[in-house]
């Protein structure tokens, strides 16, 4: 009972982190987007501003993603070279699959902001 406990306040704490840092961004954004005072305002394109954030989600999924695997992946691989050391060649190849996850989702970006 107690590991669930410990889960579940990993978990919260994690959203808890996402949430500030979406905040944290959100803030800045609006900031930055800001029109100098007397300029007239513009209509936003909803096409660019659209393609704009699939890029983003692209990317910022894509890293997610790979965070996540690379933790589970690295930690077994590290304790499988513990047990077993002439394995450390194939445990780095998987560690690297992980990371491709990341790889593709920056390509996808790219792809996308090609277009907008």
């Amino acid at each position: 009972m107690d590991k669930r406990l410990k889960a579940k306040a990993g978990i919260a704490r994690r959203i808890v982190v996402m949430a500030i840092l979406a905040a944290v961004f959100a803030a800045g954004s609006a900031a930055v987007a800001q029109e100098p005072a007397g300029a007239a305002p513009e209509a936003p394109d909803s096409a660019r501003t659209l393609g704009l954030f699939a890029a983003a989600a692209a990317f910022g999924l894509g890293a997610i993603g790979a965070g996540i695997a690379i933790a589970h992946v690295g930690s077994a691989a590290m304790g499988a070279v513990g047990e077993k050391p002439e394995v450390g060649g194939q445990a780095l190849i998987f560690v690297a699959l992980a990371e491709g996850v990341v790889v593709f989702g920056f390509i996808i970006a790219l792809m996308i902001l090609g277009k907008v």
